[in-house]
């Protein structure tokens, strides 16, 4: 069966680093007839969605991880699955191609020669942790773009437009919750990745590199918490803000209605052509009647405003 296009290859001397960018059958397969991984581990490539883990084989490692990425015109935040696949001499990276850092980043190790050195001139563990680091990095723009949004809000909010706000509000808060779901596992990945440090592939001066990725995932996740917070305080004040705009409705409506039932029950009293009613016979009674009603109403005013209702 021809490769396919999605397969592609670099070697060192070191490192051999095989990249597929799209997760189909006919890739997996490629993976089946060269090298020797377990058929469950290649089902989970096949799997979207799959769970975060590290499972432990003989002869290499295999490593589920999820990114996020941001769809514009969704506006949502997506996840993205890599398998990594850690051997003595290779990494296999199996992606859906959605993750644009890691697929320039292997583009810039297939033409770049000081790439190559760099990269792949140490060990698979070396040319993993910095794949990582590289995926890591791309999530800080998104959080400054949800930063920046929350920011918007906020000053939306307070100029009188909380009501359009609650639907923007609403999509931040997704946003956080599908970000938060696709990154907490990273630091539980990477300690478990550190703990194989006996592995024989695995060399200790490589530790540093694992335990930055460690620091940068807390980093990210700490992000994560303050971004939470600050978005959860704006629904909480904007819901507040909404209500008491809503009582402050309520109330002038209660005091119109108020104001206008004695000047009803009056027109209605007036109104009952029975015999012996007051200034039915006056020539002035309309103006006595529409009299009587605005001191009535105006004397409710000036009591609502001794109040201070109004």
């Amino acid at each position: 069966m021809e490769k396919s296009k999605h397969v592609k290859e670099i070697k060192t001397a070191k490192v051999r680093w095989v990249h597929l960018s799209k997760n189909t059958v006919r890739e997996i397969d490629y993976l089946r007839q060269n090298f020797k991984f377990h058929p469950l581990d290649l089902d989970d490539c096949l799997s979207p969605a799959q769970r975060p883990k590290l499972d432990e084989y003989e002869s290499y490692l295999f490593l589920v991880m999820t990114f996020p990425y941001y769809d514009r015109e969704q506006r949502e935040i997506m996840a993205s699955e890599v398998n990594f696949f850690i051997g003595p001499d290779y990494l296999v990276t199996v992606t859906d191609g959605k993750l644009l850092p890691l697929l320039k980043f292997f583009e810039q190790c297939q033409t770049s020669d000081g790439y190559r050195e760099k990269y792949l001139g140490i060990n698979p563990i070396f040319l993993f942790s910095e794949i990582l680091d590289k995926l890591q990095l791309n999530l800080y723009p998104i959080l400054d773009h949800i930063g920046e949004e929350i920011n918007q809000l906020q000053k939306a909010i307070f100029s009188g437009s909380e009501k359009q706000m609650v639907k923007e509000i609403l999509i931040i808060k997704r946003n956080i919750i599908n970000f938060r779901k696709i990154v907490q596992a990273h630091k539980n990945v990477v300690r478990k990745l550190i703990a194989k440090k006996d592995k024989f592939f695995i060399p200790s001066n490589l530790m540093v590199y694992l335990a930055n990725n460690l620091e940068q995932s807390k980093d990210i996740w700490d992000t994560l918490e303050s971004l939470k917070e600050n978005v959860e305080a704006l629904h909480n004040t904007n819901e507040s803000l909404i209500s008491f705009r809503l009582n402050d409705i309520i109330k002038i409506l209660t005091i119109i209605s108020v104001i206008l039932l004695p000047a009803n029950l009056i027109a209605v009293t007036f109104g009952m052509k029975t015999a012996g009613m007051p200034l039915a016979n006056n020539p002035y009674g309309f103006w006595l009647a529409v009299g009587l009603m605005a001191a009535v109403m105006l004397s409710l005013i000036l009591y609502f405003k001794n109040k201070r209702w109004l």
